[in-house]
């Protein structure tokens, strides 16, 4: 319920800071009087589709620690919180980033993520379950690997990736909206019931055909986040780190943070595929096999 609660407010909150942004640089004006038209639905489609990828991603940090009861970490006795700390900052060091945020939350499932509005204000957190299910070579490894989604940016490639397909779904619903309107119904305007229900429609049914394109790219930097894991720990500690995720094969516990998490799922095929964020564990084996690097 908690994490229900937090997703509704976050979502909110965007429109809430859209609409006073909206409101003080003069847009809602200007889009009222040009808002019919097709650049004043581009501005309409930019702003809206940018702005909400783009302060989601600046409240990405704040989300992780409180949707999953994140634990930072800092200075302590606790020896296995300092071994966290040293491999991360070796990582981060090897990686030419600056060192994240390192954090713990609970859940039995042995997982990780990376999240951050840019790769040098990052957190990187584990759950207690991988810190228990596995050895510390396989843990340098997973942390190799979140480490390289930072280094790469991907938490900002992704937003911007998701940021274009917002754009184009506002848009391209409105004008099939507008179309099916001035069509079937002969509205004047284009702007009778029949445009509101086409674009609700349209915006569903072209919203799931952009989540393929974000969860594709998703896919492929997973690959790329695996060989960087393998660069800096070893590809047989990365191996051995997805094999043990294999064997437990469960995503991490909350949708949201999917995206940025080392684990995957096990294998699957057809339209199930398309919709996957991750790419079944045996095939990321079968590609950390084929590297020639140690």
């Amino acid at each position: 319920m908690k994490r229900i609660a937090l997703f509704l407010a976050t979502n909110l909150a965007v429109v809430l800071v859209l609409t006073v942004v909206a409101h003080l640089i003069g847009l809602d004006t200007w889009l009222t009087a040009h808002g019919s038209s097709l650049g004043g639905l581009v501005v309409f489609a930019l702003f809206w589709g940018f702005g909400g990828s783009f302060i989601s991603l600046a409240l990405s940090k704040w989300m992780a620690k409180r949707s999953m009861g994140v634990r930072v970490i800092g200075q302590s006795a606790d020896p296995t919180e300092q071994w966290l700390l040293t491999v991360v900052q070796r990582h981060a060091q090897a990686a030419g980033v600056s060192m994240p945020e390192v954090g713990i939350f609970d859940s039995p499932e042995p997982n990780a993520f990376a999240t951050g509005a840019n790769r040098n204000a990052a957190l990187v957190a584990v759950s207690t379950g991988l810190l228990q299910r596995m050895n510390r070579e396989e843990i340098t490894a997973v942390l190799g690997h979140e480490m390289t989604h930072v280094r790469n940016g991907d938490m900002v490639t992704l937003a911007l990736i998701q940021g274009v397909v917002n754009a184009f779904v506002i848009f391209l619903s409105r004008i099939i909206g507008n179309i099916v309107d001035r069509t079937l119904f002969r509205s004047d305007d284009g702007r009778g019931i029949a445009y509101f229900l086409s674009v609700i429609v349209s915006q569903i049914l072209l919203g799931i055909l952009a989540n393929m394109i974000v969860l594709w790219f998703s896919r492929w930097r997973e690959f790329r986040a695996d060989r960087g894991g393998a660069q800096l720990a070893g590809r047989d500690n990365m191996i051995a780190a997805l094999e043990e995720l294999k064997r437990v094969h469960e995503p991490l516990p909350t949708q949201q943070l999917a995206a940025f998490g080392i684990a995957g799922g096990d294998a699957a095929g057809g339209l199930r595929r398309l919709f996957m964020s991750h790419p079944p564990l045996a095939e990321r084996i079968a590609a950390l096999r084929a590297l020639s690097i140690p």
